[in-house]
């Protein structure tokens, strides 16, 4: 079969994204609307969405290093650090970053998820990023953390609220890991970036997690 230039360029898009090469980038407009509508008026959230918005199309040519520091940076500021508890009523749960920025505060895997998906957005390649639950030893409790592998092999650097600093894990000395995981796969552990027990479906909170962000309009 022939195909003339314009219908083989489209055609190619269309497997690339398909295949997640390419990805359209995030419609605020409408996940401002789906917002609304599921949670009510924005209110005082709606400026941090808006900020969101600019700090995604401000680093979005950046190089990976830049975009680590200025995600990291930004949530850090635009959440205030407060339990589940305090904010939902209830032991556990994982928010959506719209979720968080709504309410101006989450707890530490609302940072870590809000890192992450960022991060996506501006092209970091999933398996460069982890969600890392560790022990955080000087508050003698359950923690969670965003990491970055430059290679696969190499020192995850972490991304913590903590601290603002961005370190290597081998100087967190403070933080244990216990088990990691993204989009693709479930990670305990151990040297050259550890070894992969299974897929992120087995986790029941992050499929209701990527179940809400798609109610909120995100591809």
């Amino acid at each position: 079969m022939r195909y003339r230039w314009p219908a083989l360029v489209a055609c190619l898009l269309a497997l690339s994204l398909a295949a997640g090469g390419l990805h359209a980038q995030w419609d605020f407009q409408r996940i401002a609307a789906r917002a609304e509508q599921l949670y009510g008026p924005l209110g005082a959230g709606k400026p941090r969405i808006d900020a969101w918005q600019r700090l995604l199309d401000e680093q979005r040519n950046a190089g990976e290093a830049d975009k680590l520091k200025a995600v990291n940076r930004f949530f850090n500021l635009q959440l205030r650090f407060r339990d589940d508890q305090e904010i939902w009523g209830v032991a556990d749960y994982w928010a959506t970053p719209v979720e968080a920025l709504l309410r101006g505060a989450g707890d530490c895997e609302d940072y870590a998820i809000a890192k992450y998906f960022s991060l996506r957005e501006l092209g970091v390649p999933s398996e460069k990023l982890r969600i890392t639950y560790v022990k955080a030893v000087r508050l003698n409790q359950a923690h969670m953390v965003l990491t970055y592998y430059p290679t696969p092999t190499s020192v995850p650097l972490v991304l913590d609220n903590l601290i603002d600093a961005i370190e290597p894990a081998t100087e967190r000395r403070d933080l244990v890991p216990v088990y990691a995981f993204n989009a693709e796969g479930l990670w305990v552990p151990g040297p050259a970036g550890g070894k992969q027990v299974g897929d992120s479906k087995r986790l029941s909170r992050w499929q209701d997690l990527l179940k809400k962000m798609r109610a909120e309009g995100f591809p």
